[in-house]
């Protein structure tokens, strides 16, 4: 079996390659521009380990002769299917540009299909743009020219090359319409920013701005035909191979398409933001009046509109989009395949953390971060998620050598890439910090390769919430606690220490927890390792200050991150976002305090020092108040209410970023 794929490259492109590599004796010829040999090649390398053979084919569709005669005689009569993905996808593309490679492109794309020759099959992506912007009711996929309006380049193109392959196809051909192409499923997998990816940032603002318990008034909207990557390359392999379906046209969609307002309340969610409590339901007449007003403004002024939506304005057509998408035929050539189209409550977690860890590049930095910390290398642990993957990329912005370490190569790798992608520096060292020996052969690796360390950031870290009476038979809680916490953290300092000594120069910076100055219940093992850790540092940092080495101690209060993901009710509590915390770490590194503390952290201190049965008593209350887990009760499942009551939150609220 051999197949030719147009836009090969592209991020449809890529995950279709990989389904259609999975077989034994098949070769993909990909057909690849001047200028995208690069992509090629870290495609090449990702699926390496597949069955199928991948073939660079040299070639554009914006050229007349597709391919080169010489590269064109070795495919005759050979090919059996081209997959036609080629195209631009850009709310804002000219009407040159749409002409030029999505009209012009597929109809090259028919010349060379019929130069084949033998039994080739044409598939043609299209895309449910060709319905317009303006279609209301439903929208099957025997229709097609039902008078809609597609006056925009994107709709216009998508239209036009569809009506292309329709009427001057030479060879048998099926036409896919997928929808709002957002990230995998699984993975959460995404290129760029587009379609409802313009709105996580100001979800995530929301939902870290406000408290969780805020009713919100939001917006229901028309329906956002939205599709998952994955779906679409599966379902383009299942029914491109199928034995019929010639002729016909599948839309590639999620069958009960969430409404802007339910897709918008599903990001919060999975935001940890508060709750839609009420969706207005706007006119169509008001909501077509406001498109129509938006395309008659000037070109500056709607750019400036658009930069501070952060997002083009015609995404907003989905406000009033009434037309409602109907995929029988897809469903119907699925049937029996195992593929289905997911629906978006199920998977948007995974792309939300996707985009979080990826896509979110817009790193703020404090001031004078850039002048104190250029060229300086500075060490992170536990650099893969939460605290420190946002830490080092702040370092990585700021102009830092940072070395990037924690336990998992793949998962440093990521962040080292997207340290990269932003102009950044950094340097990957996988270790297991639980184990003493990896972590002397770590520090002396990194010392060796890069000469010395300016800065170590000890965040990487281990917490248990549970009671100490439920733990009475789980000595290991403690132990391990211990190991990660205290011993990990002292060796990596130990190892850095005395370069630092030689250099008269140095910096350690501890992420404590204010527990530590509050005396959490629940978290005794987790507290004791960083209290340790805290007495170690503070009994150095009088050894050393005449050596110009500080030691910072930061007591960091409730951050939302995955160590505190698995206790359901912290989804209510205030917290941190990973960026804030981020942000205190390097102003501690630009400014080498002591400690970092919240007034709550500095009074908790203080009333235990002054009162500590008083705070006894409002630590006890607290204990109460929340239950354990049942994993700490040691039951397999809670039936315990995700929601709080409203003592639970308003004793959440007095006592801001405390863990209970």
């Amino acid at each position: 079996m051999n197949y030719v794929v147009t836009g090969a490259t592209g991020f449809i492109g890529k995950f279709l390659i990989e389904q259609l590599l999975q077989d034994e004796g098949v070769t993909v010829h990909a057909l690849v521009r001047e200028g995208s040999e690069t992509k090629f090649e870290a495609l090449e390398s990702r699926f390496s380990s597949l069955p199928g053979t991948l073939v660079r084919l040299p070639g554009d569709v914006t050229q007349a002769d597709l391919v080169s005669a010489a590269q064109l005689k070795k495919l005759v009569g050979k090919v059996q299917h081209v997959f036609h993905l080629a195209a631009v996808y850009d709310m804002d593309m000219s009407d040159d540009t749409a002409n030029r490679i999505n009209i012009e492109g597929t109809r090259n794309v028919l010349a060379f299909v019929k130069a084949l020759g033998g039994e080739v099959r044409l598939h043609h992506v299209s895309s449910i743009a060709v319905a317009g912007a303006g279609f209301s009711g439903r929208f099957t996929e025997k229709m097609f020219d039902e008078g809609q309006e597609v006056d925009h380049p994107y709709f216009r193109s998508k239209f036009e090359s569809e009506a292309i392959v329709r009427n001057e196809c030479a060879v048998p051909y099926r036409i896919y319409r997928p929808g709002v192409v957002v990230g995998h499923s699984e993975t959460g997998e995404m290129d760029k920013i587009d379609g409802p990816y313009y709105f996580f940032k100001s979800v995530q603002k929301i939902s870290f701005g406000l408290p969780k318990w805020i009713p919100l008034i939001g917006i229901k909207g028309g329906r956002v035909p939205i599709v998952p990557v994955d779906y679409v390359a599966r379902a383009l392999k299942v029914i491109g191979l199928a034995k019929s379906g010639d002729g016909q046209c599948f839309h590639l969609v999620q069958a009960d398409a969430p409404s802007v307002g339910d897709l918008l309340q599903t990001l919060l969610k999975v935001a940890h933001g508060p709750e839609l409590a009420t969706k207005l339901d706007l006119s169509p007449g008001l909501l077509k009046l406001a498109d129509a007003a938006t395309r008659r403004l000037p070109r500056n002024l709607e750019k400036r509109l658009s930069e501070a939506l952060g997002a083009p304005l015609s995404t907003l057509s989905y406000l009033r989009n009434e037309a409602v998408f109907d995929d029988q035929q897809t469903r119907k050539a699925l049937r029996g395949s195992g593929v289905r189209c997911p629906d978006f409550r199920d998977y948007a977690p995974v792309l939300w953390a996707f985009w979080e860890q990826h896509l979110d590049l817009d790193i703020s930095l404090p001031k004078g971060a850039l002048r104190a910390l250029a060229g300086k290398v500075v060490v992170v642990t536990g650099a893969s998620s939460g605290i420190g993957l946002n830490v080092a990329k702040k370092l990585g912005a700021a102009g830092a050598r940072v070395v990037l370490v924690a336990r998992t190569r793949e998962k440093l790798e990521q962040t080292q890439c997207i340290i990269e992608k932003a102009g950044g520096e950094a340097h990957v060292y996988p270790c297991d910090l639980n184990d003493m020996n990896a972590i002397d052969r770590c520090a002396q690796q990194i010392l060796d390769d890069l000469g010395h360390v300016d800065v170590l950031v000890n965040n990487a870290g281990r917490s248990i919430r549970r009671a100490v009476l439920e733990s009475t038979t789980r000595f290991h809680d403690f132990e391990r606690t211990m190991q990660l916490n205290y011993f990990g953290a002292i060796r990596m300092i130990l190892a850095f220490l005395p370069s630092m000594v030689q250099r008269n120069s140095g910096h350690v910076i501890n992420i404590s927890s204010i527990g530590v100055l509050a005396n959490a219940a629940r978290f005794s093992a987790y507290v004791a390792s960083k209290a340790a850790l805290d007495a170690f540092s503070r009994s150095l940092a009088a050894e050393v200050m005449h050596r110009n080495i500080e030691i910072t101690a930061i007591y960091m209060p409730l951050v939302r991150t995955p160590m505190i993901a698995p206790t359901k009710i912290y989804d209510y509590a205030p917290a941190w976002s990973p960026d804030h915390a981020a942000d205190v770490v390097v102003k501690a590194i630009v400014h080498r305090p002591k400690s970092v503390a919240t007034p709550l952290g500095t009074a908790a201190a203080i009333s235990y020092a002054v009162w500590p049965k008083v705070n006894d008593y409002i630590l006890n209350k607290g204990f109460n108040l929340f239950p354990s887990s049942a994993s700490a009760k040691g039951k397999k499942s809670g039936g315990e209410s995700d929601k709080p009551s409203l003592q639970q939150v308003v004793f959440a609220n007095l006592f801001k970023g405390e863990y209970f």
